[in-house]
């Protein structure tokens, strides 16, 4: 007796195959997919952030540090991700790693959270930021420009435009891989070169080193000389747990970087690619970020008044609206400094949201594919072979996330979550280890174990600081993350049943 009718098979068949419509096509190379990587790490973190770190060091020498170590974490992490990027190239990335080594609830709170805050939020954080800069060269572009309120929930023009340009490249990405790779690419190259440029300029303009004497305080020890705001000097437990709390805004301008892994089916030859692209990605990004940060010190002082009448009086630390980038640019160039700037940053932020799209959606695809996110979330094109349902519900609710006005808020909440994301992901590089002994490595982290135990260390430490320091976000980034049990449960039901 067959175990289902005749009638059963023709639907299960035709449901398998409305399903597996489409597939994903290997068109990233070694520039593309390390363009990825650089286009989706730099965005407008590099102009801004500096002036808080230098806020809360009160030192150039520790403005620093607070960079290098940032960068150094994030390519500690990227060669473990290599690994386990080579071992399961799959779509998803780091929600299948997370999978393979803890099971699908783990696997799914990654996936919710990254949904609703770090990936959809960050793409809403930066279509703002895109949106703020336009209004540098069209007046109309203004978060103070309220197009129309309804109660307390007020509607501008920047956030008209920021769903604007998250609605354009949503669509780009829709029509397939190769109009994607293209932008970023383009827009990748350009913004390097750009920066690049900023930087070698900045490094001999000696005659407008305005920041070099009042910096060094005439000793390197002025340099090194911690301090807040109220001039209260920072030193042993205190000083790292400070410096932990100051590495938000330096580790947060450094994230993004494992987006590739989440398109690991569209990149050729996978298993080799991957870990060269995280690694050198990573490396040009912590590289950039540090010379930056070095032009800023050379040209700005650190410290400086709020109501100082010119870029220098303002310092780094009181930079207008925290544009540290636009401050040196000012430096340099002169008035035309601004717009030069915020061209640049235009550059920069619009690379940047086509990688944060380009990726996210791979993973709610992953998600869907075993059953925890919407069905829809899984099909893919049969002519563009993406994953179009996945990127519609990712613009819509980054979309919403921008008209909220509290997409800033959830950011801060969750730069704890995300960082403990990374620490149980680099664990999992010594879970898999025992448990999937025979799975083929065709890459292994250097210096195993002993890195991989160094990064797990720090990031604890810097996690512990922030948890002493700012209770409150830390304490929300959990709760963001315990939402995602609800919603795991109905999903889990809901399979179950099927």
């Amino acid at each position: 007796m067959a175990l289902v009718s005749s009638k059963e098979e023709e639907h299960m068949a035709i449901h398998t195959q409305e399903e597996t419509v489409g597939e994903f096509k290997r068109a990233l190379n070694l520039v593309d997919a390390t363009a990825i990587v650089v286009g989706s790490m730099i965005g407008s973190g590099i102009f801004i952030v500096s002036a808080e770190i230098s806020r809360q060091m009160g030192a150039g020498g520790w403005l620093l540090v607070a960079w290098g170590l940032a960068g150094v974490l994030t390519i500690m992490a990227a060669l473990c991700y290599a690994e386990l990027a080579a071992m399961f190239p799959k779509a998803g990335g780091q929600y299948v790693f997370l999978r393979e080594a803890y099971g699908p609830l783990a696997a799914f709170l990654y996936g919710w959270t990254l949904f609703a805050v770090i990936q959809s939020g960050t793409i809403a954080a930066v279509a703002v930021g895109f949106a703020k800069f336009t209004g540098v060269f069209i007046p109309f572009i203004s978060a103070s420009n309220i197009l129309f309120q309804l109660g307390a929930w007020k509607f501008s023009s920047a956030q008209m435009l920021a769903i604007g340009v998250v609605s354009l490249l949503t669509y780009v990405n829709c029509r397939g891989i190769h109009a994607a790779k293209f932008i970023q690419t383009t827009f990748t190259v350009t913004k390097v070169g750009a920066i690049a440029a900023l930087i070698i300029l900045g490094l001999f303009a000696v005659d407008k080193f305005n920041g070099l004497g009042p910096n060094l305080t005439n000793d390197m020890a002025g340099f090194w000389r911690a301090t807040n705001l109220q001039g209260e000097p920072l030193f042993g437990i205190k000083l790292m747990a400070v410096l932990g709390l100051a590495m938000v805004g330096s580790l947060f301008s450094c994230d993004a970087w494992n987006n590739i892994t989440f398109a690991s089916e569209e990149v050729h030859n996978p298993e080799k690619i991957l870990p060269k692209s995280l690694a050198i990605g990573t490396a040009i990004v912590a590289t950039i970020y540090i010379l930056a940060n070095v032009v800023y010190l050379l040209l700005l002082p650190l410290h400086g008044s709020a109501d100082g009448a010119t870029v220098a009086a303002r310092g780094i630390q009181f930079a207008a609206e925290d544009r540290v980038g636009t401050a040196a640019a000012q430096v340099l160039f002169g008035p035309i400094g601004e717009k030069l700037m915020a061209a640049g940053i235009m550059i920069s932020t619009f690379g940047c949201l086509n990688g944060l799209i380009l990726a996210g959606a791979r993973v709610y695809y992953a998600m869907a594919k075993d059953g925890l996110f919407f069905k829809k979330a899984q099909h893919l094109s049969p002519t563009t072979n993406v994953p179009v349902y996945g990127l519609i519900a990712q613009g819509i609710w980054s979309c919403f996330l921008a008209t909220s006005g509290t997409y800033s808020n959830l950011l801060d909440y969750v730069v704890f979550a995300a960082l403990a994301f990374y620490l149980i992901t680099v664990v999992a590089l010594f879970v898999l280890r025992r448990t999937h002994k025979d799975t083929p490595r065709p890459y292994k982290v250097i210096g195993y174990p002993l890195m991989p135990a160094v990064y797990v260390v720090l990031t604890l430490g810097i996690m512990i600081g922030q948890l002493c320091l700012s209770p409150k976000y830390t304490g929300a980034g959990f709760l963001i993350i315990l939402s995602g049990l609800p919603a795991y449960l109905f999903w889990h039901l809901k399979k179950a049943k099927a």
